[in-house]
């Protein structure tokens, strides 16, 4: 609805000076210059200015580099009324209009109804939907029929609920925004990715599906050869997507750092590509404990990488201070795998390496439990680096 009292306000600051002013303008400054005014840019950025309090710099830049020009408030107020009837507070309309200014010259009719009654019938909460597009108004954009509909059935297919889907919106809103995306799934599919590893993708790396370059990666990942069908594939994928070359190569060398060759970090990311999804500080510190505290072999790391994915605090340092006792005393072979009791469940741990020395059992839980609770290393350790 128009706002008489607030269009006279700020149309104020459009009325000339004059030394004579003419009765009818002296008396009706704001009516005259709403009539009168022929500069559309100055009118807009004077009505952002006054509606959302923006810097007169900042409404004459949005209006510059967005050419937003209209010359009476009629239709961003009736954008704006369209908006607080759904719910969006004025904070939440200063921050869409900063971000998308055109919004205020479409016509709210064509272009944003439609869209906000498409995601408010798939959203159980219609305040989901109030947030997800006052933070990101970008998904007003696309077109409803060409890209906004076919693109969340595509995603519906993979994660099989509304409820999943609006999830995955509101924590990626490219999903729906970017036209790289249906593209970028359609090929997976063509690459005979499995329908559960395009969900896993999409919930935990949906940003990989608007990068341009994800087509190099799935082929480059189908020729270290993982299987497009396997879980493994996805991990492989999102570790390529994920690490940057730079950061690659500072992975690489760490590694190297304790011991391991070129060729070692290679088998290791091929036997289990989480190790690259591990941080240079988590490496450092798993290496440093392996190596500075328990006194072992990095490369048993490198023979079974999945260690560097391990909790420290909850499985590494407990059960290794367990295997050392075992080892101190006799208890265990030397020449066992030192990385088997990681690996296995916590039940086959307990029954394995524990229960079944009598005499030691009670001491060696007491000793199991205490570093569980407590464990005696620490990330800030001096020796966390070889």
């Amino acid at each position: 609805m128009f706002n008489f009292n607030r269009t006279l306000i700020y149309l104020k600051t459009l009325t000339p000076l004059s030394p004579n002013p003419n009765p009818l303008l002296h008396r009706y400054p704001s009516l005259f210059s709403l009539r009168f005014c022929t500069d559309s840019t100055s009118f807009a950025a004077s009505y952002l200015t006054h509606t959302f309090g923006f810097s007169p710099q900042l409404a004459s830049k949005l209006c510059s580099t967005h050419r937003l020009q209209f010359k009476t408030s009629q239709k961003p107020d009736t954008v704006l009324n369209l908006f607080k009837n759904h719910g969006f507070s004025d904070s939440q309309l200063g921050n869409m209009i900063a971000k998308v200014p055109g919004l205020l010259s479409c016509n709210p009719s064509k272009r944003i109804l439609p869209k906000l009654q498409f995601l408010l019938s798939k959203a159980t909460s219609n305040s989901d939907i109030v947030n997800l597009i006052s933070e990101n108004p970008r998904l007003l954009s696309p077109s409803l029929k060409n890209h906004i509909v076919p693109t969340y059935e595509l995603v519906y297919r993979f994660l099989q609920s509304d409820k999943n889907v609006i999830a995955g919106v509101i924590h990626n809103p490219d999903l729906l925004c970017d036209h790289v995306v249906p593209r970028n799934i359609t090929m997976l599919i063509e690459n005979g990715v499995s329908d559960s590893n395009i969900a896993r993708l999409i919930r935990i790396r949906g940003r990989m599906f608007k990068a341009r370059d994800t087509p190099k990666f799935v082929e480059e990942v189908k020729n270290l050869g993982f299987n497009p069908s396997k879980f493994i594939f996805s991990i492989a994928l999102m570790a390529k997507t994920m690490v940057s070359k730079a950061l690659w190569e500072e992975k690489v060398e760490t590694f190297k750092k304790w011991g391991w060759s070129d060729e070692d970090a290679f088998e290791a990311f091929i036997k289990k590509p989480h190790c690259m999804l591990t941080s240079v500080d988590k490496i450092n510190v798993v290496m440093s404990f392996w190596v500075n505290q328990l006194g072992w072999d990095a490369m048993a790391i490198a023979k079974t990488p999945y260690i560097l994915t391990l909790s420290l605090e909850k499985r590494i340092i407990p059960r290794g201070a367990v295997m050392q006792f075992l080892l101190d005393k006799g208890l265990r072979n030397k020449s066992a795998s030192l990385t088997c009791p990681f690996v296995v469940s916590e039940k086959m741990f307990l029954d394995m390496f524990i229960k079944r020395f009598k005499n030691e059992s009670s001491f060696l839980l007491k000793l199991y439990e205490e570093k569980l609770i407590n464990p005696a290393y620490t990330r800030d350790d001096k020796t966390c680096m070889p």
